[in-house]
């Protein structure tokens, strides 16, 4: 694939031989935010071309805003590799990939440019209306794959996008003392708490143990809506702020 039309009109145009078609019928229904955790965006981009990396993605945001598109929407891009997200494992059939051009742990984790949230602001809205993706469904890559990949990261501005009408957010309860559970703990409180992570579609076991992927599952579920205190322990403000994300779904507030 040598070139394709941009579905997003402002973006340029990088074509990736990675890519396949959709399978089995499937259509984006989720938004996977990464981050590309490289020196440069021209690297990332470099080797999201590049046949051997076996890796792509839909778009690349840049520092400065400029939106690059690698696979067409109608394909299936490589991106998100093993994740699952309520119970659907074949995330890259059903979802759009963007890479934002960030260092991440290589470079100290350094701050988002506003010119690039406001890009990817942009192209978010674009891609959830035209593929009617629910708001809930604009995820992190660290909520499908816990165990793997902490991307976009506690920096990324959460809250910022959902101001700006992308994504499903609540502000965090205050951080306080009270009961918690951590590594080891057991009992139907943890199974509770493993039930309402799994609710909102982490893939942990609700078995009552607080194991490690329990663990992984609370530190991806912090980085995300909690990202003050990203520590893997369900305190009082982890629970609570949980509780009111599930509380805000349609389908449960009703």
């Amino acid at each position: 694939m040598s070139g394709f039309k941009p579905d997003h009109l402002s973006a340029d145009v990088h074509a990736s031989p990675n890519f396949g078609p959709r399978k089995d019928g499937k259509r984006p229904s989720y938004l996977i935010l990464h981050y590309t955790g490289m020196e440069t965006g021209e690297a990332a981009q470099n080797w999201l071309a590049n046949p051997q990396s076996e890796v792509s993605a839909h778009y690349v945001v840049h520092e400065d805003g400029r939106i690059v598109q690698m696979v067409p929407e109608s394909e299936r891009a490589w991106h998100a590799g093993q994740s699952f997200w309520k119970g659907e494992t074949d995330i890259n059939s059903c979802s759009v990939g963007i890479e934002i051009v960030n260092g991440g742990p290589l470079l100290g984790f350094p701050d988002f440019e506003p010119v690039q949230i406001d890009a990817v602001i942009d192209l978010c809205k674009g891609i959830v209306s035209r593929h009617g993706i629910r708001p809930e469904a604009v995820l992190a890559h660290s909520d499908i794959a816990p165990a793997r990949k902490i991307d976009p990261g506690e920096k990324f501005p959460w809250p910022v996008l959902y101001d700006a009408g992308v994504g499903h957010w609540v502000k965090a309860s205050p951080i306080r003392g009270g009961r918690f559970f951590t590594l080891g703990d057991q009992g139907q409180p943890v199974e509770a708490l493993q039930s309402m992570l799994a609710l909102y579609g982490y893939g942990v076991p609700i078995d009552g143990v607080f194991g490690n992927a329990t663990q992984l599952g609370i530190l991806a579920f912090q980085r995300h809506f909690r990202a003050e205190k990203v520590d893997g322990v369900a305190d009082m403000s982890t629970i609570e702020t949980l509780h009111r994300l599930l509380y805000s779904l349609p389908a449960l507030s009703a």
